[in-house]
């Protein structure tokens, strides 16, 4: 048995869970998320808390398991507290802007990029070098997240780009680093 699969899912209050055949939606006070799941998932809601069954222990049975209820969980925690990603910029003149809600990007081309926010997500620019994704659904916050850094990924020799908040860039030596011989 999937111990992600069979861990129930605590509904909190103000958020009230739909569960129609192969689709779930979620809504709360942040918003509405929905999501299409198996059919072959039982999704059982009784007493303020949600329960994921499979039919067998087959092999695709057992790998949807945990998906769906991870998803579901995904979508409350969301709906409730929202997620967010934080991105931090490295270099010398690099930095971001919010352009009404717009994001402006200075990160060493000739000229500024600019990043819409897509529907659901807002951007924060707490400093010139930080950047905040935030929204309800955490695929799409973790996506718009990975194509801001995309925009200039941290490089191996000084450390420069765009990089998720506490990840760590291993330096590489340059060509002075070999040695004279």
């Amino acid at each position: 048995m999937s111990r992600i699969g069979k861990a129930p899912i605590e509904i909190p209050g103000g958020v009230d869970v739909r569960v129609d055949p192969g689709n779930v939606t979620v809504k709360g006070p942040r918003g509405e998320l929905s999501q299409r799941v198996s059919t072959d998932m039982r999704i059982v809601l009784e007493d303020g808390v949600l329960r994921v069954e499979r039919p067998s222990d087959e092999r695709e049975h057992r790998s949807l398991h945990g998906l769906t209820r991870t998803l579901i969980a995904n979508m409350i925690e969301g709906v409730t507290n929202g997620y967010e990603k934080r991105l931090e910029i490295v270099g010398v003149g690099y930095r971001a802007a919010l352009k009404g809600q717009d994001l402006e990007l200075a990160v060493g081309y000739s000229h500024p990029v600019n990043f819409s926010a897509p529907t659901g997500i807002e951007f924060d620019v707490p400093a010139p070098t930080r950047i905040t994704v935030r929204g309800n659904d955490k695929q799409q916050v973790g996506e718009v997240a990975a194509k801001i850094r995309k925009v200039r990924k941290p490089e191996p020799y000084k450390g420069k780009g765009i990089r998720y908040e506490g990840e760590y860039v291993r330096k590489k030596a340059g060509k002075a680093a070999k040695g004279a011989g």
